[in-house]
């Protein structure tokens, strides 16, 4: 339930921005970004990436994003999240892979994905922070497989940006 109130909480952030408060980029690092952005009094610092490759019969997906995002505020921290760029089936559980690591069970929720608890958070952050790719493999709604594969390189260094942003350096 509280991955899907930060779900909700994400959703809002960002239609916040489209409706003219936009993030602040701070740094881009190969293939992450690190941002933060403050609403209503509260800070939210977060990194995102695109896949660098996906795979799957799908005619039609919207954008696919890995992100890790920090809510001081909240006392929430290192904050795992997928979007898929699809409704996942119901029910399902997308596995996230870091390198050659045990995949990890996603909950998953409409279009997105959380990990199940903060212990699985840190696990997967001290994973990324060493590997070179992860992989996340779901299933769609209608049933269709998707393997999407995100670059670590710049994950350290945008990770370093939300800490220092987020009071966490």
């Amino acid at each position: 339930m509280k991955k899907a109130v930060l779900f909700l909480g994400c959703m809002l952030s960002a239609l916040v921005a489209v409706a003219g408060e936009k993030p602040e980029i701070l740094g881009t690092y190969d293939s992450w970004t690190a941002y933060v952005y403050t609403h209503q009094g509260e800070k939210t610092c977060y990194m995102a990436t695109t896949p660098t490759k996906s795979k799957g019969k799908y005619s039609k997906r919207g954008d696919v994003f890995l992100s890790i995002a920090h809510h001081p505020e909240k006392n929430e921290f290192d904050v795992i999240n997928v979007m898929a760029g699809y409704t996942y089936k119901k029910g399902s559980k997308p596995i996230i892979s870091v390198d050659k690591n045990k995949g990890v069970a996603l909950v998953s929720y409409e279009d997105g994905a959380w990990t199940k608890d903060k212990t699985v958070d840190a696990k997967l952050i001290a994973q990324m922070k060493k590997g070179s790719v992860a992989v996340l493999q779901g299933s769609s709604a209608r049933g269709t497989r998707t393997t999407d594969t995100f670059s670590m390189k710049g994950f350290s260094k945008a990770y370093r940006d939300i800490q220092k942003a987020c009071g966490r350096e």
